[in-house]
């Protein structure tokens, strides 16, 4: 950890130089920055900006895309649930009646025993 005091000098060297009124340059950074230095450091800033730029535009179209692909899911689902929906009211119209279910237990042995047989022989 650094000590209390060693903090305080950090920030004193950090704000030394700055006055009432304006900011002169401290005896450390004497020097004046090089205005090619500045454009420069400028083109880069915005060279960063653009790409930033492009950057969230592509998140866009990745997240319509998305929200388009989860609408049509959710529509297919809808109609999946209608179908099925619709199935169980059939089934239920078959096990209310004996005979149905008599019916139905004949198909679905017969299912068994052919499945059986099948893997058996292969």
């Amino acid at each position: 950890m650094i000590p209390r005091r060693d903090m305080r000098n950090n920030r004193v060297a950090l704000f030394d130089g700055i006055e009432e009124g304006g900011i002169r340059a401290s005896s450390s950074y004497s020097h004046e920055i090089d205005e090619h230095d500045n454009e420069r450091a400028m083109e880069g800033l915005q060279d960063r900006v653009n790409l930033l730029k492009r950057l969230s535009g592509d998140i866009h179209e990745e997240v319509d895309s998305h929200n388009r692909m989860l609408d049509r899911m959710g529509n297919d689902m809808d109609a999946s649930r209608g179908i099925l929906s619709g199935t169980m009211d059939k089934f239920k119209m078959v096990f209310e009646t004996k005979s149905s279910r008599r019916m139905f237990t004949l198909v679905a042995s017969f299912v068994v025993i052919f499945l059986v047989i099948y893997y058996l022989t292969r």
